[in-house]
């Protein structure tokens, strides 16, 4: 990358978290007041991206959204059982080898 090509590049803003109520704040102001998103993205200081995705979201939680995009109650549910499942393979990979290690023994 060149000097000039650095300086025409905008710094990354640091990563802000934001609440539920926020964000439903937010994503009425464009789907229930009508304001336009970039408008509101100026207004409350957010990417038009971030703001794009939870109006997507919202539709989705409403049955509004996309054929097959998952709920946020499925997104969490699929993240739960994601886990689930990592911590039973690792259960069942402690318990193979200390089989393995109590059969050796008795041999």
């Amino acid at each position: 990358m060149s000097a000039n090509e650095e300086k025409q590049k905008k710094p990354r803003r640091p990563r802000r978290e934001f609440s539920a109520e926020f964000k439903a704040g937010a994503v009425r102001l464009v789907l229930v007041e009508g304001k336009s998103l970039p408008q509101v993205a100026r207004d409350l200081d957010l990417t038009q991206s971030a703001l794009r995705l939870w109006r997507e979201q919202t539709k989705t939680d409403r049955g509004e959204g996309k054929p097959g995009a998952l709920t946020t109650a499925e997104r969490e549910e699929l993240a739960r059982l994601r886990k689930e499942n990592r911590e039973l393979r690792l259960e069942r990979e402690i318990l193979k080898n200390a089989a393995a290690f109590f059969a050796k023994a008795l041999k």
